[in-house]
């Protein structure tokens, strides 16, 4: 059992996958490409959306230090993937890496953990898409029915149909293909960076200091009867639960790390770029450290404008602007928003689609959608299969108190994957590596430990969520993807190594 469980799949059967005419992506992405892709992902809900959110219930206007400690996790991290997907450029992310590195039952979890966490990521999104637009509309005099407008807005049957619409134009514009889809990735991405410069520029004109007094707001105990939603350290280690402080700067940075959520989407696109030894570790870090900058900038220029207690919770930055008396520049944010969030949902669909076409070519899931399209070299059947269920899901279900499950599922990948540098490091000194993670065991070591502060800073509610998800893969992996998988057919025994991994280092 414990053979089978811990199979490795040789990263050279990996690559020869690839070349197989009828599972073969087009390779069609430079560096720069990729690097747009990471600050499409990237820049969205969290300058839009969870900066007020975090301020306001958090961590005041330590907010800005909360995404610096979200982004060192975060760079840590992407020092593991860059080592990773210039190694193993094979479609997958991490699910690919555990493969060759760990096994085949923590390369299922992994994968099963993605599928979630892109899914649950693309509607959530798609949801914020819609809220904003609904408002320009709005405020062009169209008003959409109460029954089309989400469940929100209905008193009894509600469907999202701005949300499912964009989840649909979008799996088509990713049927079409990946070039297509970095061109106009390109250009909405011009147009939110912009609108993000604009903001920082302007609304440093109307900080005031006092706004900043106290920096870090004095610790305050949560209201009785929240306990599942205090931070599971706390819990566990019988502290009272409290917001604010030091500990609230901790648990904002475990909820604005939502927002850095992009980087390990551009690993998924390894197998389609064309020079990815060279290009992947340049767009994985480049968009980290740019996104990084521009939040902590807005992050600083908002708190400096209003008061932290005053901050909105669903549109902080516009309404920043229209507390000082410059409303116009809120329209404007409005706008940036709705473009800004579109390449959001973009790539993390595109995300998903990757991971579930390479565990579909390993057959752990059934391999009817591991087939490229003839003429555009997409997967095209499990675009749509996924899209269609995304659309479904975002159209019928509010998803905001189910973000926190894409954090945790994003951060037990980072783990996964810096363990599986040290053990591919060990296992296989002699493969060729155009980027070296530096420091390695350590940094590695240094990168779980973060990865797991921020995890233990979450909701004990939503561990328990994603405890029951991780549990229905299980479930799934030995009732099909165990019998099903190509080694254990022996279609790849050539590549197989069927020595147990261990799963830990």
């Amino acid at each position: 059992m414990s053979s089978t469980l811990f199979r490795t799949k040789k990263v050279e059967q990996s690559i020869r996958d690839t070349e197989e005419p009828e599972h073969a992506l087009k390779k069609s992405l430079s560096a720069l490409d990729l690097t747009v892709f990471g600050v499409g992902v990237i820049i969205g809900t969290g300058i839009f959306v969870l900066t007020g959110t975090v301020a306001k219930n958090n961590a005041g206007p330590a907010v800005a230090l909360a995404f610096v400690v979200a982004g060192v996790v975060c760079a840590l991290a992407a020092l593991c993937y860059a080592e990773f997907a210039s190694t193993v450029p094979v479609a997958g992310s991490a699910y690919t890496f555990s493969y060759a590195s760990l096994g085949e039952l923590p390369a299922w979890i992994i994968g099963w953990d993605l599928v979630l966490e892109f899914a649950l990521g693309t509607a959530v999104v798609a949801v914020g898409w819609s809220g904003y637009v609904a408002s320009l509309l709005a405020d062009a005099g169209w008003h959409l029915p109460a029954e089309l407008g989400g469940r929100d807005g209905a008193q009894g049957f509600g469907f999202d149909i701005l949300a499912a619409g964009l989840v649909l134009v979008l799996t088509g514009i990713l049927v079409l293909g990946m070039k297509l889809s970095a061109r106009i990735t390109s250009i909405v991405v011009a147009i939110k960076v912009a609108v993000v410069l604009i903001v920082i520029i302007a609304g440093a004109f109307f900080i005031t200091g006092s706004n900043y007094d106290p920096f870090i707001p004095e610790s305050q105990p949560v209201p009785a009867g929240g306990d599942l939603r205090a931070p599971l350290i706390q819990l566990m280690v019988g502290w009272a639960p409290s917001n604010f402080g030091v500990m609230g700067i901790f648990t904002a940075a475990s909820v604005v790390f939502f927002a850095f959520i992009g980087f390990d989407v551009v690993a998924t696109a390894a197998e389609e770029t064309r020079n990815p030894q060279r290009d992947m570790p340049r767009g994985i870090l480049g968009s980290l450290v740019v996104c990084t900058v521009l939040y902590v900038a807005v992050s600083i220029v908002v708190t400096g404008m209003q008061n932290y207690k005053d901050l909105s919770v669903t549109a902080p930055l516009a309404e920043a602007f229209k507390a000082v008396g410059h409303p116009w520049y809120a329209g404007l944010i409005s706008f940036g928003a709705a473009v800004g969030l579109t390449t959001v949902c973009m790539i993390l669909l595109l995300g998903q689609t990757r991971v579930f076409f390479a565990m579909s070519r390993d057959g752990l899931l059934p391999r009817f959608f591991s087939h490229v399209h003839p003429r555009f070299k997409t997967p095209h059947r499990p675009t749509i299969l996924l899209g269609v269920i995304i659309a479904i899901v975002a159209g019928f279900t509010p998803l905001s108190e189910l973000a926190e499950l894409v954090n945790i599922g994003t951060l037990f990948a980072f783990i996964v994957v810096a363990i599986g540098v040290v053990i591919l490091r060990r296992t296989r000194p002699d493969l060729p590596r155009a980027f070296h993670t530096p420091w390695v065991p350590v940094l590695p070591i240094v990168s779980v430990c973060a990865s797991l502060w921020l995890m233990l800073n979450l909701p004990a509610e939503t561990w328990i969520r994603f405890g029951g998800w991780m549990l229905l893969g299980v479930v799934v992996y030995f009732l099909y993807s165990r019998t099903h998988s190509r080694l254990a057919r022996g279609e790849s025994e050539a590549g197989a190594d069927s020595s147990p991994r261990p799963p830990a280092v």
